[in-house]
């Protein structure tokens, strides 16, 4: 933890970025429209985009954070000092997913605090709804996590490390409803987006933070938790797999 946030541009890209895009979107579409609960209160566009930076914040700590860590840390040799040390890869796991869990908690209080407090957006009072939000968070960053260990194994080298992650992680978030509205996307690019689990943690989040009224804007009208929670762990799975077959100590090329 004290290595991540002494690493300023780790930090802002990965702990700060999504704080700061929910600040620019709460800013610039401050005018606009995205509808009225049931009550008649407008729903702002902090409250719109909050769901999708908690999401967004889930991906980055987990999947790019430590895919590009881990294959940082492969090609400075730190992974064969390790190796050379009685440390077991399990116990390497799970400080990872450690560290992605903590970085995740930290980074939705933020978010959490933000929008409530500067820009007024009600969070909600139904206990329920936070239960929801806990077993999909833990979830998605677990899930997140154990798909960065094994996306790290990609990248041939550290220093090419950010130019393969970063691409695949936009991309994720343009076709997953994070930075535009989902309902708005081509209907063939949200099927698309339905392979992927960014797509399954926003619409967890939406579900957990947004009015009810805004459900007839998902597919098939419905927040489909069964859904989400099946294919978080289809992916949690696939991602063990992975880890299991790729991940190496050292590269075979060195």
């Amino acid at each position: 933890m004290r290595a991540y946030f002494r690493q300023g541009d780790t930090v802002f890209f990965t702990f700060l970025f999504p704080v700061v895009l929910l600040t620019i979107f709460s800013v610039s579409f401050s005018e606009a429209s995205f509808g009225q609960t049931a009550d008649g209160d407008e729903i702002t566009a902090a409250w719109f985009f909050l769901p999708a930076m908690l999401a967004a914040g889930v991906l980055l700590s987990g999947l790019q954070n430590l895919a590009i860590d881990i294959a940082v840390e492969k090609s400075n040799g730190t992974l064969k000092r390790l190796a050379g040390s009685p440390l077991p890869v399990t116990s390497y796991f799970i400080g990872k997913i450690g560290q992605a869990l903590v970085t995740g908690i930290l980074q939705a209080i933020v978010l959490l605090a933000l929008a409530f407090t500067v820009f007024q957006v009600p969070l909600p009072e139904d206990p329920a709804l936070w239960g929801r939000f806990v077993w999909i968070f833990l979830l998605g960053v677990v899930t997140s996590a154990i798909l960065g260990i094994a996306l790290s194994s990609v990248p041939r080298s550290g220093a090419s490390a950010t130019a393969v992650v970063i691409p695949i992680v936009l991309v994720l978030q343009f076709i997953s409803g994070i930075f535009l509205r989902f309902s708005d996307l081509p209907e063939w690019l949200q099927q698309v987006a339905a392979i992927f689990p960014l797509k399954w943690m926003a619409l967890g989040m939406r579900s957990v933070f947004l009015p009810d009224e805004l459900v007839v804007l998902e597919p098939n009208e419905t927040w489909n938790l069964p859904g989400i929670a099946i294919a978080l762990g289809i992916w949690l799975v696939v991602g063990l797999a992975l880890t299991l077959v790729t991940f190496r100590w050292v590269r075979k090329n060195q």
